[in-house]
């Protein structure tokens, strides 16, 4: 009897105290919670990436949103139609659009591209993911994510909220074999799991950080959501360009890209590079419908 009853008693302890993790989940602080899953995620870097940074002119997109602004288009930005081409310019190079799982490459079904969005007034972060974005104007992708955005500030996204809560209960020591699981489930398999859908970062992820006034950095790839592309937006600045001969200032901005190196090469890179930059000095492009099994438009 008294060793049952020892039992007992440890039991409800365990019990009690489960429940006081979750109770105080639900009021944890964001930035604890996103350091800890970090810890969990991150070893040092052994794996192989591509690292680039691509300098744009800027005002082929600004002009761009200005106009359909002006026409209706709310809420659209530069980071939307970024991600209208980065999505559209993947069509050209389909072999990459694709995720390692059991060793080999297994190919996403469309273009889904994900988006950091602030949740907290530069406390917290999440992601925004958008399907079939290769399918989608910059005004559609803007107001996806504008859709997105709302229900993460107003606590309405369930799957966020949920998973926000585990990542914040669950003891530290157990946070490493949690992110091994979902980078198998999630990432792998594309299934949903603890409140996130699969691929939750889809296969392209950006992260506009022109918002900070940052010109430039270097997104950290997070390993158990398997996006292989990642991209910062730069904020934009007057730069001196020389054009024909005579020293001038443009208005510019920077991409900062990192790519995984089992999926992508130097030849891909360069393809997508050159159909992603011609999208952008040409976005009234992207308003017109794409064939999803056909490359993206030329001059």
């Amino acid at each position: 009897m008294p060793f049952r009853r020892a039992v007992a008693l440890a039991s409800l302890a365990v019990a009690a105290g489960a429940r006081a993790r979750w109770a105080a989940a639900a009021t944890a602080d964001p930035a604890a919670t996103r350091r800890k899953v970090a810890i969990a995620t991150w070893r040092p870097s052994r794996e192989g990436r591509l690292m680039t940074r691509l300098v744009v002119d800027a005002d082929p997109v600004l002009d761009y949103v200005a106009a359909r602004r002006a026409e209706g288009a709310k809420g659209l930005t530069s980071m939307h139609v970024l991600g209208a081409a980065a999505a559209r310019a993947l069509i050209d190079v389909p072999t990459a659009n694709a995720r390692v799982l059991g060793g080999r490459l297994v190919a996403f079904d469309g273009v889904a591209v994900g988006f950091a969005v602030d949740i907290g007034r530069g406390t917290d972060l999440a992601p925004v993911k958008v399907d079939d974005a290769e399918t989608l104007t910059p005004a559609q992708i803007a107001t996806e994510v504008w859709r997105g955005v709302k229900a993460l500030r107003a606590g309405t996204d369930e799957g966020f909220q949920r998973s926000a809560r585990i990542a914040a209960a669950v003891p530290t020591a157990l946070m490493r074999p949690l992110i091994a699981t979902s980078s198998l489930v999630l990432g792998g398999l594309g299934l949903p799991l603890l409140g996130q859908r699969g691929h939750p970062l889809g296969a392209v992820f950006i992260s506009n950080v022109a918002a900070f006034g940052v010109e430039e950095v270097f997104l950290a790839p997070v390993p158990f959501a398997r996006a292989h592309i990642y991209i910062s937006l730069g904020a934009v600045s007057e730069r001196p360009v020389v054009r024909d001969g005579a020293v001038v200032a443009v208005r510019q901005f920077t991409l900062c890209m990192t790519g995984d190196h089992r999926i992508v090469d130097g030849v891909q890179c360069a393809v997508y590079f050159a159909a992603m930059l011609d999208l952008l000095a040409h976005p009234e492009r992207l308003d017109r419908p794409a064939d999803a099994h056909a490359p993206a438009a030329r001059t």
